[in-house]
């Protein structure tokens, strides 16, 4: 039987000075990457409360949906083999060998991958494909892409312990994270979210659908779509030696897919006066740093 203990931990997540900037604009990093070594960033928080209903139910597993490089494959894997849980990875187009290092742990904590066409994976939230696939798999709880619903939110909740930021700024793949702090934070605080994907304009939407209709609570957020580098898992040379020089300067490592978009993103705004003066901002780091190596692999050891 599978056990909860692995998510009743309390989680490391400091908030570190980065820089002032002209106008005394002031950037913090709240460090979720050293949540876990393996079950990093905001998907501690986003697998927690799904796990506990995983477990509280007696369900045969958790079953998912991702990208080869998705940080939350990994996690969920991890998270799987931390609880005693079985996991089932349904991953989009082809799965090449020999796997990548995501896959290659995921597999190695037990996950079963199984490839969807592309083609497939656009109805993993139709829901009579979701039927047919939950027939295959009696009994399991089954969780969207990204991990992104009700549960995961209650969890987002508690990465917040200082309110006291004008600004929230994080990356965004599936907009769960950011309904969660939006919902959560106080209406004087303003999240920022960066989209890690080209064409994400479907994610308003999708982040709208997570918050409800009660948005009276809710604190004001806004999506920016131009910080994508190409796409999800894609990047360039401009993007690795921003990383290079962030890390080289104040000592907190990046990973390309998610933060590192980020971070480029929120220094680039604070260049252009985006931000106002005297305010403080909190960068939001989601971990995932796993995912560099899937990079590395794909653009050479030496890129970041």
């Amino acid at each position: 039987m599978g056990s909860f203990k692995f998510f009743e931990s309390v989680p490391n997540t400091p908030i570190a000075p980065v820089a002032t900037f002209p106008g005394n604009r002031q950037v913090f990093m709240k460090r979720l990457d050293l949540t876990h070594q393996h079950v990093s960033g905001n998907k501690w928080f986003k697998l927690k409360y799904n796990f506990k209903l995983a477990l509280d139910q007696l369900a045969s597993g958790v079953v998912t949906f991702g990208g080869a490089y998705s940080n939350h494959i990994y996690a969920t894997a991890a998270a799987g083999y931390y609880c005693g849980l079985p996991t089932v990875g349904f991953i989009r187009g082809e799965i090449k060998r020999p796997l990548n290092p995501t896959l290659a742990q995921a597999h190695a904590w037990g996950m079963k991958l199984i490839p969807l066409s592309r083609e497939e994976y656009r109805l993993k939230s139709n829901n009579g494909f979701l039927k047919q696939l939950k027939e295959s798999y009696v009994g399991y709880h089954f969780l969207p892409e990204g991990g992104s619903n009700k549960l995961a939110l209650k969890g987002c909740k508690e990465m917040i312990t200082d309110r006291h930021f004008d600004y929230w700024c994080l990356s965004c793949g599936t907009g769960g994270t950011l309904a969660g702090l939006v919902r959560a934070l106080p209406q004087t605080t303003k999240v920022l979210g960066v989209a890690a994907l080209k064409g994400a304009n479907f994610l308003e939407k999708e982040i709208r659908e997570l918050l409800g209709n009660n948005l009276n609570s809710a604190c004001p957020w806004t999506l920016i779509l131009d910080y994508h580098f190409g796409g999800y898992a894609k990047t360039d040379l401009e993007l690795f030696s921003f990383m290079k020089q962030f890390q080289k300067k104040y000592a907190i490592p990046l990973d390309p897919i998610y933060t590192g978009k980020m971070v480029y993103g929120v220094f680039d705004l604070i260049s252009k006066e985006y931000f106002p003066e005297e305010c403080s901002i909190l960068m939001l780091h989601s971990g995932g740093l796993q995912g560099s190596e899937g990079i590395r692999e794909k653009y050479g050891k030496n890129i970041i």
